[in-house]
């Protein structure tokens, strides 16, 4: 091939890859939505539901999280259905499908398709991922919703369970009475929210994700803490774009 012929080739690959990621920005219609911010609910104590999640219009294909009123419980939407786990014990805790639940801060959104990859597998931690996301959306829509599925080798799951009656002023008041629940090799699904605008809004101060992991056989779901990926046994899934 000549110099030439391989600098026609390069651009034609150039315009492709800009022209695809420049679809992907412009005309992904997932839209994010947020009601509430976690700073209110962990700095000023608004603990009361801001949004009530059965009045929520158009369940198709909804995806979204966020913690129950009172901090006594966490959600989780996954394609229309929604979850609640409250805390029965140390070891236990309780999985239920329902809409009738408030949420003092809620973030979701629809996705009508997801493209599907394997996730690297120089990925191994929940850090490495957001770092991978980090890099990747540098020139697509933020903030977007993700998926992962498969096996998790270990995994930290926490459901807040602030005592009745209890007053919140910072994090670690709000954090009173949460379980945390160790998982071991576990089938798992895992929805997150990538920002890097809405720290402590939907995110923690010191992160750009939130991710919440239900297990596939729906008895145990929560905030992921700690998560370490089984090598070649995970899938993220990204919103499609339209095309």
């Amino acid at each position: 091939m000549t110099i030439k012929k391989l600098q026609q080739t390069l651009l034609v690959l150039m315009l492709i890859f800009y022209t695809t990621v420049s679809s992907y920005a412009q005309h992904s219609g997932n839209e994010i939505k947020v009601i509430g911010a976690m700073r209110n609910v962990m700095w000023k104590g608004q603990l009361y539901g801001t949004i009530h999640l059965d009045t929520l219009s158009d369940k198709q294909n909804l995806y979204g999280l966020g913690p129950v009123e009172f901090l006594s419980g966490e959600l989780l939407i996954i394609d229309g259905k929604s979850y609640r786990s409250s805390v029965l014990s140390e070891t236990e805790m309780k999985v239920e499908e329902t809409y009738d639940v408030k949420a003092p801060f809620f973030v979701y959104t629809t996705v009508a398709g997801w493209d599907e990859r394997s996730l690297p597998d120089s990925i191994h931690s929940g850090k490495d991922l957001e770092s991978y996301l980090h890099q990747f959306s540098q020139d697509v829509k933020r903030p977007f919703a993700f998926m992962l599925s498969g096996t998790v080798d270990t995994a930290t799951i926490h459901v807040v369970n602030l005592p009745g009656g209890s007053t919140v002023t910072s994090p670690g008041e709000a954090h009173q009475g949460q379980k945390n629940y160790d998982l071991h090799n576990e089938q798992a699904t895992i929805l997150g929210f990538f920002s890097t605008e809405h720290k402590a809004v939907f995110t923690h101060h010191d992160s750009f994700v939130h991710m919440h992991l239900i297990t596939t056989d729906k008895k145990k779901m929560g905030h992921l803490d700690k998560v370490k990926f089984k090598k070649g046994a995970m899938k993220l899934y990204l919103p499609a774009y339209k095309k």
